[in-house]
């Protein structure tokens, strides 16, 4: 029996979303379904003889023409370019309800990020044309992740509060602790998933070093785009007097042949930490122990680029060379560098200022 989470908002398992799309509902009209398949067969293999009915709307691919990966900053997502974000249907008897299914694993190494934009967008409309469950296989963790996330962002509650108000309807909910992390950083970014923020930034390479691990191949279509290529020209029959002014950027140039390697919105900040007392253990140093360099990083830390070829190639480091010149700016490892400050940025694709100028574009 689902649990009525808030008006036209419902939770529940994979045998509630079953029971409806077999024998109807008074209530629910709309149904999410987050499951480790998107296919509607995921039903009949879970329970023998259960036919459903179904009629495809659309599948949406990650990197695809069209798709909700087309963002208008311009960046994509951290998902596989192969990976399906979800699917729509109408399904059940009928074909009286509209489900969206999502395929996502109840594992603390998933993405759920990357899929919160578009499940929240569904159950948002979904509620405004009748009523909507949200489900996954035992409606404790990934359905529960996801509607907190909606409370979140709805309610403008924090995690904690918005959990603890869906246990108030459901008290067994408990999304796993890699859900709840970045149910965090979701927090973190006003509620939303800015994929230009620091934050989001960092997540998302260390997606990237966890598909490493995993002995995934990791190609350039992972990568940011390459800032040095040269931008395509207006054409010669829009007007451009109405067009808003571009502002400059802050690049980052190769020293010897003023390539553009790196814009400021492909840099990976990080916290600084001690500095020289991170590198050495048994030196006794004078004065106040607790007084920190004031010198500032000597290289900055980037996402990997569509320039960055030795990186594509799979080794687990190496230099990175200038595509134009070859010169050395910097090395990458997916096991992470310790920058100079004393953090330890990990996977790292590092750029020494010794090697790059800063100039607008």
């Amino acid at each position: 029996m689902p649990y009525l989470v808030r008006e036209h908002l419902f939770i529940g398992n994979i045998g509630d979303a079953a029971d409806i799309l077999q024998n109807g509902s008074d209530e629910i009209t709309h149904i999410l379904s987050v499951l480790s398949s998107t296919s509607i067969s995921f039903f009949t293999e879970w329970r023998s003889g259960l036919v459903i009915p179904t009629k495809e709307i659309r599948k949406v691919f990650v990197g695809g023409s069209g798709t909700e990966d087309d963002r208008n900053d311009g960046s994509k997502s951290s998902l596989a370019p192969e990976k399906q974000l979800y699917s729509l249907e109408y399904a059940g008897k009928d074909f009286k309800f509209l489900r969206m299914a999502v395929p996502l694993r109840d594992t603390e190494s998933e993405n759920l990020l990357d899929y919160l934009d578009v499940c929240l967008d569904f159950i948002d409309k979904s509620r405004t044309e009748g009523s909507v469950l949200v489900h996954c296989f035992a409606g404790v963790s990934r359905s529960a992740a996801i509607i907190t996330a909606y409370l979140m962002k709805t309610e403008q509650l924090s995690q904690e509060d918005a959990l603890e108000s869906l246990r108030q309807s459901c008290d067994f909910v408990c999304p796993n602790d890699g859900f709840l992390d970045q149910l965090k950083l979701f927090e973190e970014m006003g509620f939303k998933v800015d994929r230009a923020s620091p934050i989001y930034k960092r997540f998302r390479l260390r997606v990237l070093g966890d598909c490493y691990n995993r002995g995934e191949k990791i190609d350039s279509s992972k990568f940011g785009a390459d800032p040095g290529l040269p931008i395509e020209k207006v054409s010669s029959d829009v007007e451009t007097s109405g067009q808003a002014e571009v502002i400059p950027s802050p690049a980052y140039r190769c020293k010897k042949c003023r390539r553009v390697v790196a814009l400021q919105q492909n840099v990976v900040d990080h916290l600084p930490g001690e500095g020289e007392t991170s590198f050495q253990w048994h030196k006794r140093r004078s004065g106040n122990p607790f007084n920190k360099p004031d010198d500032e990083c000597s290289s900055i830390f980037v996402e990997p680029l569509r320039w960055m070829t030795a990186v594509e190639e799979g080794a687990l480091e190496g230099k990175l060379l200038c595509a134009h010149c070859e010169a050395r700016l910097g090395y990458f490892n997916w096991s992470g560098i310790q920058c100079s400050c004393g953090s330890w940025i990990t996977p790292a694709f590092q750029l020494h200022k010794s090697r790059v100028d800063i100039s607008a574009v």
